[in-house]
């Protein structure tokens, strides 16, 4: 046994947690959607910053700013013509539910399960980013659909529900 090396719990503990830059890749092509990722990057940048023992406030903010994102492409995926089963907001549900169960498993003495999952989404969120919101920004710009307003210039273009798909070209 080595005393005089660090225990994995505490060079865990001390680490720096890796950050997302946000980059101009990063962006979808709409100015709201691109100003909620842009949200959703620095909070999860301030949460892998933070302290273990200080993150689970900051989580629940970040975790509330991800329901909100989440829902508020879901108003517009609904109101474009998606179907509510959506392969989009199917991604979108397995992600809030990763993030809900996080909590109690840092508070029942997983105090490394915020970073880790922060980390995670660090790493999967470019590629949403990239393939389904940047297929949904362009489907929303491509049926007239106004983000800030949320309304669509002409109602009669869409067909409810006939979009079962991410709005991307690749559903992965």
């Amino acid at each position: 046994m080595h005393t005089d090396s660090p225990t994995a719990s505490s060079t865990t503990l001390s680490a720096p947690a890796a950050s997302l830059v946000w980059t101009d890749q990063l962006q979808v092509g709409d100015a709201r959607m691109d100003e909620t990722h842009a949200e959703f990057v620095d909070q999860l940048n301030a949460l892998l910053a933070t302290p273990v023992d200080q993150q689970l406030p900051l989580y629940r903010e970040f975790l509330a700013h991800t329901v909100e994102h989440f829902a508020q492409e879901e108003r517009w995926m609904l109101a474009t013509g998606f179907a509510t089963d959506n392969c989009h907001a199917s991604h979108h549900a397995t992600i809030l539910d990763t993030m809900h169960a996080v909590i109690p498993l840092f508070e029942n003495d997983d105090p490394e399960i915020i970073t880790r999952l922060a980390e995670a989404l660090a790493e999967w969120f470019p590629q949403h980013a990239a393939s389904m919101d940047a297929g949904l920004a362009q489907h929303l710009q491509q049926v007239g659909f106004d983000t800030t307003t949320e309304t669509l210039a002409d109602p009669s273009v869409i067909r409810p529900a006939s979009m079962s798909g991410c709005g991307s070209v690749s559903c992965s």
